[in-house]
């Protein structure tokens, strides 16, 4: 099955030179860019709510299989944001998104039907963690439980995004293809898949630009955090083939 590029994308400015640094090295380098603005908001509150979240969650944890499942999911939404929040503070995170990651897995077993943002966000969490082996065993689960084979747009990201990590390039297209024709779902997103797999570098650069504006015109935030974590994720996925978007900056992002 090919799977067509939009063209509008590819009418745009001409090409930009490509970045060949690792972003996860990049994001715990840089530290806060915009730590004196009055827009940046209180990290280590932020740090140490999302971590009074994860263990009251931890302490209360029930015995119910699906009152447990709904736990761990809010424990796995907790340890991602107090990792996100040590990310935008200069720290590294890493131990955070491996809880998240776990956490998110656990959530899957007793979790309702095509409940595929587990595996969405155990991914991210080790692509976030520059944990590329960690993101590879959860991208290869996220297959083994039928994200590939569900009809739901959701679930075809989830399969382009474990595909994308696994270097599944023919796949990735077919499946950012399939998500980004469904009104219900960011096409930017897909689209930005699409094109770290053909290595079309500009195509890639307005289409992270597109999520990262997406982001910036919201008024609410997962677990209240303001940062463009999906961009983080893309940006890491595409440094991986030399074609990350240079000079991406923004209020949120570290």
């Amino acid at each position: 099955m090919v799977v067509l590029l939009s063209s509008e994308w590819r009418a745009r400015s001409g090409a930009r030179k490509r970045d060949e640094r690792r972003w996860t090295q990049h994001i715990r380098s840089c530290g806060r860019r915009y730590a004196y603005s009055p827009l940046v908001p209180d990290w280590a509150q932020l740090h140490a709510r999302a971590v009074g979240r994860y263990e009251d969650g931890a302490a209360r944890l029930p015995d119910d299989p699906d009152a447990r499942q709904r736990q761990l999911t809010r424990m796995g939404n907790a340890a991602c944001a107090a990792g996100l929040a040590e990310l935008m503070s200069g720290a590294d995170g890493s131990a955070w998104f491996a809880r998240a990651a776990e956490r998110y897995r656990q959530s899957w077993e007793h979790a309702p039907p095509e409940s595929w943002g587990r595996p969405i966000g155990a991914i991210k969490a080790r692509l976030l963690a520059g944990d590329w082996d960690g993101a590879a065993d959860d991208a290869r689960w996220a297959l083994d439980v039928g994200a590939a084979k569900s009809q739901s747009p959701v679930s075809r990201y989830a399969a382009a995004l474990a595909y994308c990590v696994l270097g599944d390039w023919d796949d990735v297209r077919v499946h950012a293809g399939y998500a980004r024709t469904h009104d219900t779902f960011p096409s930017e997103v897909a689209d930005a898949l699409a094109f770290v797999a053909a290595e079309d570098v500009v195509g890639y650069v307005e289409a992270v630009e597109a999520v990262l504006e997406s982001f910036e015109n919201r008024d609410v935030y997962l677990e209240d955090m303001p940062i463009a974590d999906t961009v983080l994720v893309l940006q890491a996925l595409a440094a991986r083939r030399g074609m990350a978007a240079p000079e991406l900056e923004s209020e949120l992002l570290p």
